[in-house]
């Protein structure tokens, strides 16, 4: 077991016990995921925080519940993704990432919003799962648990989008083989590692 684990792992069960302190560490330790990919789904930073918040209140009540501390991360996700789902819903407007985003409301990096970007060419049901597997590095297992489909599904999903995002990229530049250099679609680079 890989130390950060171990120690998510001992955190998840002194949060069961009742450690507020370990409980709150926890929530740091999923801050920018759990942002990264409410954003995914809701389109302003107010809808964010409150599925934010919402997540937060729910694992706090429901943490006792968790069987296998080594699943925390998969089961905090789907309670997100719960959440996102209800907020979208509630709202009843169309959602799609990087749609309507404030200017500076998500303080991510380069690559983050490159990323982002390259999400913008996938179908709104293969968005989640890119950014799962890709951005949060969920097995594709873990993530078949958290949207709560068959494993083979996510691997289709994740496969198909792969060669609509080499299509499109393809499209645009002549070839997303080469040099790594630009795509040309706003400053995406690194489209060959999804490729891979």
């Amino acid at each position: 077991m890989l130390r950060k684990d171990y120690i998510m792992n001992t955190l998840v069960k002194r949060a069961q016990r009742g450690d507020a302190e370990a409980f709150i560490s926890l929530m740091e330790e999923c801050r920018m995921s759990f942002r990264r990919i409410a954003f995914g789904y809701l389109r302003n930073d107010e809808d964010v925080a409150d599925a934010i918040q919402d997540t937060i209140l729910d694992a706090f009540e429901h943490i006792g519940s968790l069987k296998k501390a080594e699943y925390f991360r998969t089961w905090v996700m789907r309670i997100l993704i719960n959440n996102c789902t209800r907020t979208y819903r509630k709202n009843k407007r169309h959602v799609s990432m990087g749609e309507g985003m404030e200017e500076g409301s998500f303080d991510a990096g380069a690559s983050d919003v490159e990323f982002r970007q390259l999400l913008l060419i996938l179908p709104e049901d293969s968005r989640t799962i890119f950014q799962l597997y890709f951005g949060e590095q969920f097995t594709t297992k873990e993530i078949a648990e958290i949207l709560e489909m068959k494993e083979n599904t996510v691997k289709s999903r994740l496969h198909r989008g792969k060669e609509q995002l080499r299509e499109s990229l393809s499209d645009k530049t002549g070839s997303v083989q080469g040099s790594g250099k630009e795509t040309g679609i706003g400053g995406i680079r690194y489209a060959e590692t999804f490729f891979g």
